[in-house]
């Protein structure tokens, strides 16, 4: 099988005027902690040709994209041909053009109307989400390589041992965000899974089963499988800090993909944990535009864990670093490569890698205050310009090849 190399990009991310998904209204609600909305983000909406051709011109052969359920369903029950339509063509161009479509079902975003019911606490959450995969899938299952159901579920799990708490509401504000969203929608709740603590795991692990077999109903030969945040995990001291972390916010997520084609790993550096939590990296570290830890070889060591964890072939779904300069960027792919060659030498299976990200994008509730590109995009004119590091990429899958 031919190794997939590639970039990576998500809907609400770049497409721009996401006016339906729930992580929209809470860019808009009074005391939104998001530091500036999405707006045009990079107009793929309109430009995504545009991005298809970058990473052919680059010499890359997988592009992975998501499918919006919120244009695709903008209310429940009532699904829209014109937005299945566009991203067939999307995955279509892909294919014509040699690239691999890997198509994600669910990045962060829902329909608004998904989120007022309840979301994930909604016990019919994953039939409606089977519905919508059964959607896409007979609309462009005839073009995609691979399938992602979720992209890293297992996030809000991880937030009792980051830094700065993903799923800590007190501290984040985000409660307060959720209620004013619920409020605006006449709910009583407003449930987005990326900014919750992770309860109601089961339903939504039920909703990956669930669409991993509407779509197989559809397409059986196309492999099915989630995504996961995946930090080379070490112990300092004992390892009882990595033991407990893993059985919380791993464990779960590879049993469910013991089941799936592959597991996806998305991997941004390491996570040091002592006894009692998160240990920094030493004071004179390099750092990432983020303030994570440099450090490019986590990406090996998260992939043999993950397959030796759930079995299963790996895929690098993500995989890059927020750079001020892109000379880190370009520093950093090598190393993060060379890492990944080696444990494939060693007899790790690995399907391909994808870049993050394709564009300088829309960062969540960061706006667009980080550069994960391998491609600027002016703010105001849209104008793609790839950097010196897409450049150091292209020669690395060539010479690969």
């Amino acid at each position: 099988m031919t190794f997939l190399w590639g970039s990576a990009t998500a809907g609400h991310q770049v497409e721009g005027n996401n006016v339906n998904a729930d992580i929209w209204l809470l860019e808009q609600v009074p005391g939104t902690s998001f530091v500036e909305r999405s707006g045009d983000a990079c107009d793929s909406l309109n430009r995504w040709s545009e991005d298809v051709a970058i990473v052919r011109s680059l010499g890359l052969n997988a592009y992975r994209f998501s499918t919006e359920w919120s244009r695709i369903e903008p209310a429940e029950g009532q699904f829209s041909q014109a937005w299945l339509d566009y991203y067939a063509r999307i995955a279509a161009a892909c294919h014509d053009a040699g690239i691999a479509p890997v198509v994600t079902l669910s990045h962060f975003t829902s329909p608004r109307w998904f989120a007022a019911a309840g979301g994930w606490s909604n016990p019919q959450a994953p039939g409606l989400f089977a519905r919508f995969a059964d959607r896409v899938a007979q609309a462009l299952g005839a073009f995609a390589s691979h399938v992602v159901t979720f992209n890293e579920p297992n996030l809000p799990l991880m937030g009792k041992w980051s830094a700065t708490p993903i799923a800590d509401p007190v501290r984040t504000g985000l409660e307060a965000m959720l209620t004013a969203a619920a409020r605006a929608c006449g709910s009583d709740r407003y449930d987005v899974w990326v900014y919750s603590r992770g309860e109601h795991l089961d339903t939504l692990l039920a909703g990956h089963r669930a669409a991993r077999a509407a779509w197989k109903r559809v397409r059986p030969t196309t492999p099915v499988g989630l995504s996961l945040a995946i930090p080379d995990t070490q112990g300092v001291g004992t390892q009882a800090g990595v033991d407990a972390y893993r059985r919380h916010a791993e464990a779960p997520f590879f049993e469910a993909a013991r089941e799936d084609d592959f597991v996806g790993v998305q991997t941004y550096g390491r996570l040091l944990l002592g006894d009692n939590g998160v240990v920094p990296p030493a004071s004179d570290a390099e750092r990432t535009q983020s303030g994570d830890e440099f450090y490019p070889q986590a990406l090996g060591a998260a992939i043999t864990h993950a397959h030796r964890e759930s079995g299963k072939p790996v895929f690098v779904t993500e995989n890059g670093i927020a750079a001020a300069s892109d000379a880190q960027r370009a520093r950093y792919i090598p190393a993060a490569l060379a890492s990944l060659q080696a444990v494939r030498r060693n007899g790790v299976p690995v399907l391909g890698y994808l870049h993050w990200s394709l564009l300088d994008n829309f960062e969540w509730r960061r706006g667009y205050t980080q550069q994960f590109g391998l491609v600027a995009v002016d703010r105001h004119s849209f104008t793609r310009t790839p950097k010196p590091s897409a450049r150091v990429y292209a020669d690395l899958v060539r010479r690969a090849a």
